[in-house]
């Protein structure tokens, strides 16, 4: 390969690189026959949060159910309690450690979601401490306001049922989209539809309102049921649509002849102690666009390694490494509307780029749970040295 600008000038046999004309200037650097892979892409991910819910981990340990723990008060709103007293160096801090381990892990570009503050203030504040570490830091952060992650417990307390999320909906139609999008805080709008969660009806109109100001859709669906999430992504040209654990057959052929991007994430299963994965391999033979991604965040999926969803989807979804580094590449870049410009080693593109200190890109995910990553780079700047 040949670097230069931050741009991959060129790539292919030795000789022909070496006979481009900016190889003359060029400093050379000898990988010492590592594999080099594009950088990986992370698609989705709750980058900032206050707190590990490590309790809960020992509580599932125990026997008791996600949804058993959110109804106690743990789970998300658990999170959301953290979030809301935290400070904003407090909730930088985490978010920057957690980005340079990534990039350790080679991650070079990380889509980071809201759904942790569920009010006003919180969720535009966590939108503005991500808009700030993109600007300190390397690894690039594509925002996305995922107010609509579950319904806030001061809307709970109000009213009941679908009226109090109705309410909170309306909250979120009028006063979080615009705000997010008028100081240019936030590239997506995502909505969890799941029992206890939102409606398929609520999410659609938080999408309308989210298409008219210019927030393109991305859907939590159907993870722990099926709730029709997936036609939905379908029917307002989501970007994504993410877990898919409960895609029935009919889901994933409808998916495969759309556009729209299906982001899997093992590492919750994993956490979980489930048995259940979602369907990889048939929606790999159904012609769909399959990505994966880490699902970082405190309570279901506590990893920053994209290196081990890579293993997870492998031995647990059966899909080839090839196919693992294509959904945390080339793939997770087109979730992001990024593929022109990060995601595959080509001329033209950034110099988002990853070194492992392997022979074969099969033993990325072969050594599970190992950090083989030697190096990365974005657009061509150094975010972990070779060694």
């Amino acid at each position: 390969m040949l670097l230069a600008g931050g741009r991959i000038v060129a790539a292919g046999p030795r000789a022909r690189v070496e006979r481009h004309r900016a190889a003359r200037r060029a400093r050379k650097m000898d990988l010492g026959g590592r594999v080099v892979t594009p950088g990986l892409v992370d698609a989705h991910t709750h980058l900032v949060f206050a707190a590990s819910r490590a309790a809960e981990y020992e509580q599932r340990i125990a026997g008791a159910t996600y949804e058993q723990i959110a109804k106690a008060g743990g789970g998300i709103l658990s999170s959301v309690r953290a979030l809301r007293a935290a400070s904003d160096d407090a909730l930088a801090a985490g978010a920057r450690a957690r980005l340079a381990r990534m990039a350790a892990h080679g991650t070079t570009t990380v889509e980071a979601k809201t759904g942790y503050g569920l009010d006003f203030d919180n969720e535009l504040r966590a939108l503005k401490i991500m808009r700030r570490l993109g600007r300190e830091q390397s690894v690039e952060i594509v925002p996305t306001l995922l107010a609509a992650h579950l319904v806030p417990p001061e809307f709970r307390s109000r009213s009941l049922g679908i009226g109090g999320a109705d309410e909170y909906v309306d909250r979120i139609v009028r006063l979080i989209l615009p705000a997010a999008a008028l100081e240019g805080l936030a590239e997506y709008c995502d909505v969890f539809v799941e029992r206890g969660a939102f409606s398929v009806a609520q999410a659609r109109r938080i999408f309308a309102a989210a298409r008219a100001l210019g927030l393109k859709p991305r859907l939590h669906a159907e993870q722990l049921s099926r709730m029709g999430g997936a036609r939905l992504a379908i029917e307002v040209e989501a970007a994504s649509v993410d877990h898919l654990d409960f895609a029935s057959e009919a889901d994933m052929r409808a998916l495969a002849r759309s556009e729209v991007a299906c982001i899997l994430l093992p590492g919750c299963s994993f956490h979980l102690g489930l048995a259940h994965y979602a369907p990889a391999r048939k929606l790999i033979q159904a012609g769909a666009i399959v990505a994966l991604a880490t699902d970082c965040n405190p309570g279901t999926s506590p990893t920053l390694s994209l290196t081990m969803a890579m293993s997870l989807a492998c031995t647990q979804m059966r899909m080839t490494p090839a196919e693992a580094l294509a959904a945390c590449t080339i793939n997770a870049a087109y979730s992001l509307g990024r593929q022109e410009r990060i995601g595959s080693i080509e001329p033209g593109k950034d110099a988002d780029l990853a070194v492992w200190d392997v022979e074969d890109h099969r033993e990325i995910p072969y050594y599970f749970g190992v950090n083989l990553c030697m190096g990365a780079w974005k657009r061509g700047r150094v975010i972990r040295e070779a060694k």
